[in-house]
């Protein structure tokens, strides 16, 4: 379903000159200036940033099974809001997405919520449970069209099932996400092992614990020659073997997520559990290092690794609480804070790590295009000067659990269009 005419009008095309940009049909029709409106509806875009839809490698939807966190319909309006035209859905339900039949279900609820495009994720093993292959050939020759498969929320810790998994991958062009965490150095692991964590008499989850899985699997990874992804990578030790791996031509790729580029181990001091994470909030040494990273390619792209959860789940002791925050409605905010307005991106780079490269990851066709005449209108545009506290009450997720209550960030998402049709217009939810 498409609307028939868009003219969004003077907006400033990845950050740079002034440009009408024309949508029909589901796709970009005409860029220049002065275009003639004719009988389209008018988005007046002067001062706004225009970039292609941003599509998200990390979100957790939790349908089926956890609908009192988030649903795929409200997870879906909650990616548009943030400015999102494509999220990958992670595994780990309940059911866990290790079947055909799993995914299949996922896929055809993205297609009829109609927000964003929803790409579930396939688990690596069965039940998320590290001892048996789940059904990958079964999920990727389903409906559901899979190419990335995840344990995420657990680390694929058995070099052997790892092993077989990135060979299994390769007859598709798949890719195997690893949430790399060495469960023997982490049990019990409350934060950050480091000053603060000593401080505060919590278990600390070491560096080290991220970093010799990614090593593992990066050797791994280019003995079979294939595909694999680091999800959420959180340390400077991390950035090394990555840039190390890339350096030797190996097709390794890596993510990190907004609150891993600007909180810090810090904030935990206050026991609020809303800084309850999995990887933990790192060091502000670490925070700079993946900044940089981020602005030089080491690290690929931005993933949200939206993760929601009920107020019980939050609203209790830190030892208690459950891991993880919400994302997708303040991700392009945190980036523009941390790497627009710090000059270490342009827009032209927020494009690139937070649509194309993720798109090119994931394999998904239609998203991260070019904004040129015939690529399908997948839009997000941007008010870059806008700037207030961030107020959970407004969301479109069903939860609240995020760590930027009442912090001012910059920029809002104006509109959102996914193949011409508006699913967020002037900062509402169409």
């Amino acid at each position: 379903m498409t609307e028939a005419k868009t003219l969004i009008r003077g907006a400033r095309v990845l950050g740079g000159e002034e440009r009408d940009v024309l949508v029909e049909n589901g796709v970009i029709a005409a860029v220049g200036t002065a275009l003639d409106a004719g009988d389209a509806r008018v988005v007046e875009a002067a001062g706004q940033i225009l970039l292609p839809g941003l599509v998200d490698l990390h979100t957790h939807l939790r349908e089926p099974g956890r609908e009192d966190s988030e649903t795929v319909l409200t997870g879906t309006r909650a990616a548009a809001a943030g400015g999102f035209t494509a999220v990958h859905a992670m595994a780990n339900t309940f059911p866990v997405a290790d079947t055909a039949g799993v995914v299949e279900q996922v896929w055809r609820l993205g297609r009829e919520s109609g927000y964003c495009d929803v790409q579930p994720v396939g688990a690596v093993t069965v039940g998320l449970e590290g001892a048996k292959l789940a059904e990958l050939g079964a999920m990727h020759d389903s409906a559901a069209g899979v190419r990335v498969f995840s344990d995420d929320g657990k680390c694929v810790d058995d070099a052997v099932i790892m092993r077989r998994a990135l060979e299994y991958v390769k007859a598709f062009d798949g890719v195997i996400a690893q949430h790399a965490q060495e469960p023997r150095l982490t049990e019990g692991a409350q934060m950050n092992e480091g000053a603060v964590s000593a401080e505060l008499g919590l278990t600390g989850w070491p560096a080290v614990a991220e970093e010799s899985i990614i090593a593992r699997d990066v050797l791994l990874a280019a003995h079979v020659g294939s595909r694999i992804h680091i999800c959420h990578l959180s340390t400077a030790g991390s950035v090394e073997i990555v840039r190390w791996a890339k350096s030797k031509g190996w097709d390794v790729t890596a993510e990190v997520t907004p609150h891993h580029l600007l909180l810090t181990d810090e904030l935990v001091r206050s026991y609020d559990p809303v800084y309850k994470v999995n990887p933990p909030l790192r060091t502000e040494e670490d925070v700079l290092a993946l900044r940089q990273a981020l602005a030089d390619g080491t690290i690929d792209c931005v993933a949200t690794d939206h993760a929601p959860h009920p107020q019980e789940d939050k609203d209790c002791e830190w030892g208690a609480a459950a891991m993880g925050m919400v994302g997708l409605e303040t991700a392009l905010s945190v980036v523009q804070h941390t790497m627009v307005d710090t000059g270490l991106l342009d827009w032209a780079g927020v494009a690139d790590r937070m649509s194309h490269r993720p798109a090119a990851i994931g394999r998904l066709e239609g998203h991260g295009r070019p904004l040129e005449v015939g690529e399908p209108a997948n839009l997000t545009l941007v008010d870059p000067a806008h700037r207030q506290p961030v107020d959970p009450a407004g969301f479109a997720s069903r939860s609240r659990n995020t760590p930027y209550r009442g912090r001012e960030l910059p920029g809002r998402v104006t509109h959102t269009f996914l193949r011409g049709r508006a699913t967020l217009i002037d900062g509402e939810l169409a």
